[in-house]
Formats: structure tokens, sequence, C-alpha cells
């Protein structure tokens, strides 16, 4: 088995245990809860964010993905499922899910990106922290940490680097060159970090992680997935 096969087994299985932990988070919602407003996508609601991931893996395997994950897109899978109700939700996804795994070993892990950074969007609706270390939100944290590197190509170095309390190697990203070159530097932990690089902290807590120089020219880069957030997001 190549290299590439393994890492994408690997990912696919991050994808499965994402899956399944939004499965648990979201059965026997009650209409209520539901409805509640989701701080980090504030057009939608909890069901309309499930609405979105579980439209995702429908249009994924049925080739109907665009490049951007444009606005339309995704608005576009709220409302074909504005009269389903949670159940009706999962049930879908339940149905799509063996398909998007089989998608997914011959067309890359994409998808592992939305269910992850949507789980954590929905433990902060719902008032359910968890899932802040898992091999799936380091995937996608180095995912976004490229991705970050490439928007800010034209800026000087800038370095992110864990906090951490314990003897475990600390994660740490340099957008290009190496660690002694970044004019800037980031410190939090890794939560923090995944969810700044997912377009998920206002600028002030952005500037709160800053312990070297002026990350003000880097916001820009930061908010790939979207406009960073007026206030914090209740997580």
């Amino acid at each position: 088995m190549s290299d590439t096969d393994e890492a994408t087994r690997d990912e696919v299985q991050q994808w499965r245990e994402a899956h399944a932990r939004v499965v648990g988070l979201t059965t026997g919602l009650s209409p209520d809860r539901a409805s509640t407003p989701v701080p980090a996508c504030p057009d939608w609601s909890v069901k309309d964010l499930l609405a979105h991931v579980v439209g995702v893996a429908a249009d994924v395997v049925g080739g109907d993905e665009p490049d951007d994950h444009n606005e339309a897109w995704t608005q576009a899978q709220v409302d074909a499922r504005r009269d389903a109700d949670v159940a009706d939700l999962l049930a879908e996804w339940a149905g799509s899910a063996e398909r998007l795994v089989a998608w997914m070993g011959e067309h890359g892990t994409r998808p592992l990106n939305d269910v992850v950074i949507h789980e954590q969007d929905l433990r902060g609706a719902l008032g359910e922290p968890g899932a802040r270390d898992t091999t799936g939100l380091r995937t996608i944290r180095d995912r976004m940490a490229a991705r970050f590197s490439t928007a800010a190509e034209a800026l000087p170095p800038l370095l992110m680097v864990e906090h951490r309390d314990d003897d475990v190697e600390p994660w740490h990203h340099v957008t290009r060159g190496s660690e002694n070159d970044a004019a800037v530097v980031l410190s939090a932990d890794g939560f923090e970090l995944f969810r700044a690089l997912t377009s998920r902290r206002t600028a002030e807590q952005v500037r709160a992680m800053t312990v070297r120089g002026d990350v003000t020219p880097y916001l820009d880069a930061l908010a790939g997935l979207g406009p960073l957030p007026d206030r914090p997001l209740p997580e």
C-alpha cells in the first residue's frame, strides 16, 4: 500500500468518526434545540447547518460540487431540506455515508473539512464542547494552515505555535521560510489556533494570541472561510 493510500484510509476513518460524533450530538434534538441559532454560521439554525452538512454529502456523491462551495450552493442544500426534521436529515445522511466513503477513496477526502469544522460550530451552538484534540481536527488544522500560508504568501513569515502544558511536542506552522525568520508569532492552544485558521476567531482574539509582531496585515488571510466574527463565539 502506498503512503497516499494509507493516508486516504486514515482520513476516511477520521470522517467516519466525525460523522458518528455529529450523529450522536444531534440525535433526539427537540424542535426548540434544533432551531437554536449557530453563532459561527449566523444565518442558520442547528437544523439548517445539519442540512448543509447532509447536503454536502449528497451533492458530492451526485457530482454537484463547485470549487468554491459558494453561498448559493450551500443555501440551496438548506432550502431543499426546509421541511425535513432532524431525524429525516440523519436518515438521509446515513443513506449517503457509504457512497461518500467510496467517493473519498477514489477522489480524496475534501468532505472531511466540512464535517470537522461544522462539528465544532454545532457544539458551540448547543453548548456541548468536545472533540477538540481529535486526529481529524489536527488533519484539518494542517490543511487550513497550508491554505493560510498561500493566502499570506506576500507577507513576511508568520509562525503559529501551539501552547501545551504537557510533554507532548507542540504543533507549529510557519507560513514560509524557517521559524527563525518569523516576523509575527502567534501562540495559543491547538484548538484556538484551529478555530482561528477556520475564520472562527475575532480580530481582537487573534491579536491576543500574538506574542511578537503585528498580526493585522494577516487578518484578511485568516478570513478565508468568511468574515471574522464581530464578537467571540460562545464555545
